[in-house]
């Protein structure tokens, strides 16, 4: 059984303080959640959809030379998404701004994925989006598949806060894992805390809920368990994609293979197994954050920061 990545590739536009010149770099969050568990030695497919534009061309050329198989969604639009990415010159952060399309033609899940990934701008970009929760519904129906969700909320495609809150909680319904920055559930719940936020998110019915703190690390919380891990200090080239190669860490710990040779999902029920899979996860991030643009690690380099190898 496999993983199956559904989402957007975009071409991010990155302008960094106090240059002159704007350098595209294609990506896009599922893109990268796709790339970081094939780098991860994890089975995975990414089923996405571009426009035949240049940024299409670009996105094209990048995804062939990962190595991921890609099913290419037809798409009504024929438009890439195009995401402007500021990034600041002390601290290597970045923020959006996005010239969106997501109009996706999904095919049918195959009846042997062990785990659906989604987020970002799929679960919020109509008329993509419905279909993405379709898709999620009917992976939890089947027999023994997972749903995971990375949040990654980006108010410059939905800047109405309550129309996005809407869509977060349906995807969250249908979800087994959930990821988000402390920064997306203080803009979704603004009158709550962060923390407080997450235990809402893991009511509503998933199995795991993790929350990333940046420098700070991640926490995450499972019935009757929680568990926090600081991240390791790097020096921070830029933060793009930091979060996907977390999440990819985070789900390539989670889907094991059995004795059969397939693989499986399996949440962690105690504390030590959350900080397990936590430590894996905020390793990732931070490796990320030493490369210009989104570059999740390998199985190899995570190996060696965590000191495995």
């Amino acid at each position: 059984m496999t993983a199956l990545v559904i989402g957007e590739t975009l071409v991010d536009l990155v302008w960094r303080a106090g240059e002159a010149f704007i350098a595209p770099i294609p990506g896009g969050s599922p893109a990268n959640v796709a790339v970081g568990l094939h780098r991860l030695d994890r089975p995975v497919r990414l089923t996405s959809c571009w426009g035949d534009d240049p940024p299409g061309a670009l996105v094209r050329e990048y995804l062939h030379a990962t190595g991921v198989p890609i099913d290419r969604a037809a798409s009504a639009s024929n438009r890439t998404t195009l995401a402007l990415a500021y990034v600041d010159e002390g601290t290597g952060a970045a923020t959006y701004d996005f010239l969106a399309g997501w109009d996706p033609i999904l095919p049918a899940v195959a009846p042997d994925v062990a785990l659906l990934h989604t987020g970002s701008l799929a679960i919020v970009v109509e008329p993509g989006a419905e279909r993405v929760v379709q898709a999620c519904r009917d992976v939890r129906s089947g027999p023994g598949g997972a749903v995971a969700v990375d949040l990654n909320v980006r108010p410059g495609v939905q800047p109405d806060r309550a129309a996005y809150r809407r869509a977060v909680e349906r995807i969250v319904s249908t979800a087994d894992v959930v990821k988000a920055s402390d920064e997306d559930l203080a803009w979704l719940y603004p009158d709550r805390l962060a923390g407080d936020a997450a235990r809402e998110l893991l009511d509503m019915g998933p199995g795991l809920v993790v929350m990333t703190k940046g420098a700070e690390g991640a926490c995450g919380l499972v019935p009757g368990a929680d568990a926090a891990v600081a991240a390791p200090p790097v020096k921070v080239v830029d933060t793009i994609g930091a979060g996907d190669a977390f999440q990819a860490a985070l789900l390539a710990a989670l889907l094991q293979p059995g004795e059969d040779g397939t693989h499986r999902v399996r949440l962690p029920e105690s504390r030590d197994a959350l900080e397990h899979v936590l430590r894996q996860a905020v390793t990732a991030g931070a490796l990320a954050c030493e490369q210009a643009g989104a570059q999740p690690p390998t199985r190899a380099q995570l190996d060696a920061a965590l000191g495995l190898v």
